[in-house]
């Protein structure tokens, strides 16, 4: 990533790979070789042949068109309730060890079963379709993390869910999909991160425009003048026929079907009415503040990422009068199997600027100067982080590898200190790019706020979220915040024009060096200037003496995929040319 090598391991279970309970610990299920893709439809599960086995795209736009309706039109013969009362997909919100015990029963009970969970596990990803169309921004941002919530009642008087939270499947990897187009991902954390997800969303949205200036191009300019991000290779399984006319490759979607005793149907019930309580206890705000962007935090020689963590410090200051644990992630792919160190934004200049800030004295310019000091210090252990110099990582991977070889832990990991560190009230990370409009996550304890923010060149975007506080106060003093420091910033940004002289690039290009060198740990684009600094490349395995898949997940196992064969004969065939309401 300009210039820097960074590690791609994480890309082998971005698609195809399942999280699966298993008792004490969960593990990764990895499918190198899948070629479906699951569909979830009103709660119902169906899936279709996307690929030929060696990977080429077996179905075309209009396919994809034709599938994806009747499975819509399939879905609808039954009710909403009456398919919420089968959602399987609501187990997956359970506790691990629950849903581990509950999964086993269901696997047990019936080869079918099996099939139809091997079916899913296996999938490239969920694709989600929803029957919502949300009001605003903060609706869109509610129902891509966690789904809608919404009671029907039946004729026994039971109320009973048709919300879309029972219409997920939250071990997987999903594309989630309302009836008005608007869509998001929601993936699984623990083997991927925001970063590898983010590449993923970020050539959908490049492949997207380029297939649409193709179309408006190639009668000019010809085909293929516009090159694609994705260069897929298509052979349509509707064209080839064996010697009897009939298909090669079976690409009808199919529905899967499980046979679910009481007491699982209970289950099924009870995870749904506790996935309730969590989503009716959650708030989601979102801000799209406008004022000002990076272009202005770089013209005042600032650090973007710097200053978006001390806007979010000073804002829960100005509301609560405290200084608390925040956390954010800095990337560490340069390293060999790498994914992040925890960043702590609370340092003493942070401190320090939040008091002096707040101090009803305080001038403009003492202000400032605590603003540059706290960024300052910010950026330079960020640095330190993305070099592997953290310390929250290797503390806790030592407390791990203790725990599971049965040897006594240190009364460090029982201290106040150690239980401060890990109680994290602003969980943040910046994650984004012009692909996307919002980025978000749930908090991480019952106390805190989860903070998803995007930097733009003209505006800043935070998606946060919590449990039973003033979410809503909170964005609305983060507002306030920004737009006063957006009053301290303007006058040193007013270019003066005297006489005729000019800037020159080699002046603009000074401020610009110094600026990137504060915004050390974007990754993300928030900072174009930015040029890492020139390191040695870890010394790594060959390709020939690599595993298919590493040993730095806990347990990532690699399982063969279905075969084709097989795959055809698992699940009922929709029928492509039903309408609503009829029967196959």
């Amino acid at each position: 990533f300009r210039g820097t090598p960074l590690d791609m391991d994480q890309f082998q279970v971005l698609f195809g790979s399942c999280r699966l309970p298993s008792g004490k610990t969960d593990y990764v299920a990895a499918y190198p070789d899948s070629s479906h893709v699951a569909v979830l439809c009103r709660s119902q599960m169906y899936y279709f042949q996307a690929l030929w086995p060696d990977g080429t795209v077996a179905v075309d736009e209009s396919d994809i068109v034709d599938i994806l309706r009747a499975i819509r039109n399939e879905s609808r013969d039954m009710t909403l309730s009456e398919a919420g009362k089968q959602a399987l997909g609501v187990l997956t919100s359970l506790p691990r060890g629950d849903w581990a015990k509950t999964r086993d029963v269901i696997e047990k009970s019936s080869p079918r079963n099996a099939a139809s969970l091997h079916i899913v596990d296996s999938a490239l990803f969920v694709l989600v379709l929803d029957e919502y169309v949300p009001c605003d921004i903060h609706e869109t941002a509610s129902n891509m993390l966690h789904g809608t919530y919404k009671l029907k009642r039946d004729e026994e008087g039971v109320d009973y869910q048709i919300g879309t939270c029972s219409n997920r499947w939250y071990d997987k990897l999903q594309i989630i999909v309302c009836a008005d187009g608007t869509s998001g991902i929601n993936f699984e954390h623990s083997s991927i991160d925001g970063h590898t997800a983010l590449r993923f969303v970020s050539d959908v949205f490049a492949e997207t425009i380029v297939i649409f200036a193709q179309s408006i191009t190639k009668s000019i300019h010809g085909q293929g003048s516009i090159p694609h991000v994705v260069d897929a290779e298509l052979k349509r399984a509707a064209s080839i026929m064996d010697e009897a006319r009939r298909p090669v490759l079976d690409v009808f979607p199919k529905k899967c079907s499980f046979e679910l005793s009481l007491d699982v149907l209970d289950t099924i019930y009870y995870a749904e009415t506790a996935l309730g309580d969590q989503i009716v206890s959650m708030d989601t705000v979102v801000l799209e503040f406008k004022d000002f962007g990076k272009k202005l935090i770089v013209a005042n020689d600032l650090s973007p990422d710097s200053f978006v963590q001390m806007s979010m410090l000073l804002a829960y200051y100005r509301l609560y009068g405290e200084i608390v644990c925040a956390y954010e992630p800095v990337l560490t792919k340069q390293f060999y199997h790498g994914r992040t160190e925890a960043m702590r934004t609370a340092t003493p200049a942070a401190a320090e600027f939040c008091r002096v800030w707040m101090n009803h004295d305080s001038t403009k310019s003492e202000k400032l100067n605590s603003l540059r000091m706290a960024t300052k210090e910010h950026s330079r252990l960020v640095k330190e982080s993305a070099n592997g110099k953290g310390v929250d990582r290797h503390l806790f991977a030592l407390k791990c590898i203790a725990e599971r070889n049965n040897v006594p832990t240190p009364k460090f990991f029982e201290s106040r200190p150690w239980q401060t560190l890990n109680h994290t009230i602003l969980s943040t990370s910046n994650c984004g790019n012009s692909s996307l409009r919002l980025f978000g996550f749930g908090p991480v304890v019952q106390d805190g706020f989860g903070i998803g923010y995007i930097i733009r060149d003209h505006g800043l975007q935070y998606s946060v979220s919590s449990k039973h506080r003033q979410t809503k106060r909170y964005v609305n003093t983060l507002h306030n915040t920004l737009s006063d420091l957006n009053d301290l910033l303007k006058p040193i940004s007013v270019v003066e024009v005297r006489g005729r002289h000019r800037p020159t690039l080699s002046r603009l290009g000074a401020v610009s060096e110094h600026v990137a060198e504060n915004a050390y740990a974007d990754y993300y684009g928030e900072s174009t200037e930015y040029s890492p600094p020139k390191q040695e490349a870890a010394k790594r395995p060959t390709l020939e003496k690599q595993e298919s898949f590493s040993k730095y997940f806990a347990s990532v196992v690699r399982r063969d995929s279905i075969p084709g064969e097989v795959l055809s004969k698992v699940g009922e065939k929709v029928n492509l040319s039903k309408k609503r309401g009829e029967s196959v």
